[in-house]
């Protein structure tokens, strides 16, 4: 059976400049990872823009990526980096020269120290050096980008860094610390959302938007589910209204027993509960097709996945996964959703922030040592499916 995809439909693959270039000025920087490895040296990407080029351009006809502030902006409201802005522009350039389309994300978890500093985003006067640096992203990129993120994952980065502890400033079970941050985070996209189309009218502006399969294993973990449920897929997405588009990220499946059930922290559960997984987390990929006809019936939006992958050194596995998306994918579309696209996470390995490089998303294998890339099975086929825009299963 061939599933076949239309000429507009997106294919493409994603990074986040905090993950593979090396560590500069940003919260996340000398921190040590679960595996071991200390956040500095990620995977030379500012180095080897060309030869990452090469790898990007195979994988379909978007690039999904980020800046680094801190590189580009060393003090609140200062003028950018000149050096680092004409590095970010060839970059750019090459990947109009391929024919690429550019998808920027202005938010992707990492900030400025300085930013850190001045209390972040728990501070609503913290929104205006946001919305600066926006300003000077529009000014020196704006020609460049055909689709805009003004955040990735806000959700994901408040549960991490205000309810869970594990992101930088690490403050755990603080909701209601949690719920101002989401408020200033929202007032500041709404902002950039205006800034973005007057300068830009016709490039669509959106959120990426995580969304995971919260889910009882008893009668236990039926309350903590449906909270989290309704926190993380509902409730967080509501201070971003003004969207062209949702992006949509989907990784975990996470039951609850009454606690949440991941490998990451209760390794061997999910076997014992009979869950197939990834390294990380849960797999259900039904809950792709969940979540798409559920944010298109409820915004009226069209919908594109921003991000989607499993953790594993598997090619086998990783292959089937894409197969398994991608007819989800053909079956809403089908069904008369406007699915815009499919953005593979990720382009390559990457340092999977306070876990460390050793949990693997990439279509290209890199070396935690050397650095040198191999590109993989799974990659050759996803090739294949991007330059096609089809898939036989």
């Amino acid at each position: 059976m061939e599933f076949v995809f239309p000429e507009s439909f997106l294919f493409g693959t994603a990074t986040s400049a905090a993950q593979i270039e090396t560590a500069h000025g940003h919260q996340f920087e000398g921190l040590e990872a679960s595996d071991g490895f200390v956040f500095k040296r990620t995977i030379d990407h500012e180095q080897r823009r060309s030869e990452d080029l090469e790898y990007i351009r195979q994988f379909g006809s978007t690039y999904r990526c980020s800046l680094n502030w801190a590189r580009l902006q060393p003090e609140p409201l200062a003028p950018f980096n000149r050096e680092v802005v004409d590095e970010y522009r060839q970059f750019f350039q090459e990947l109009r020269n391929s024919d690429m389309k550019l998808m920027l994300v202005l938010y992707h978890f990492a900030h400025p120290r300085w930013f850190e500093d001045e209390g972040a985003w728990e501070q609503e006067c913290n929104i205006n050096y946001f919305i600066d640096f926006t300003r000077r992203c529009i000014d020196h990129f704006g020609d460049y980008i055909s689709y805009w993120n003004t955040f990735n994952e806000p959700n994901a980065y408040v549960a991490m860094a205000y309810l869970l502890g594990r992101f930088p400033p690490f403050r755990r079970r603080k909701l209601f610390t949690a719920d101002r941050v989401l408020r200033h985070m929202g007032a500041a996209h709404d902002v950039l959302y205006d800034l973005i189309k007057f300068s830009y009218p016709e490039a669509p502006a959106g959120i990426a938007h995580s969304v995971a399969w919260f889910d009882a294993v008893n009668w236990l973990g039926k309350i903590p589910a449906g909270l989290c449920h309704w926190w993380y897929n509902r409730r967080a997405a509501m201070p971003f209204r003004k969207t062209d588009f949702w992006g949509l990220n989907y990784y975990a499946y996470v039951p609850f027993d009454p606690r949440p059930v991941t490998e990451i922290e209760r390794s061997g559960r999910l076997d014992k509960l009979g869950i197939k997984h990834d390294q990380m987390w849960g797999l259900r990929p039904e809950g792709l097709g969940r979540f798409l006809r559920l944010f298109a019936k409820r915004y009226n939006k069209p919908v594109m996945v921003t991000e989607r992958g499993i953790c594993t050194e598997d090619d086998q596995k990783r292959i089937e996964a894409i197969q398994t998306d991608l007819r989800i994918c053909r079956e809403v579309i089908d069904e008369g959703i406007d699915l815009l696209g499919y953005i593979h996470w990720s382009t390559f390995d990457n340092f999977e922030w306070l876990l460390g490089p050793s949990y693997r998303f990439g279509l290209v294998r890199i070396n935690l040592y050397t650095k040198e890339r191999k590109m993989t099975k799974a990659g050759e086929f996803y090739r294949q499916v991007a330059q096609n825009k089809s898939i036989s299963l």
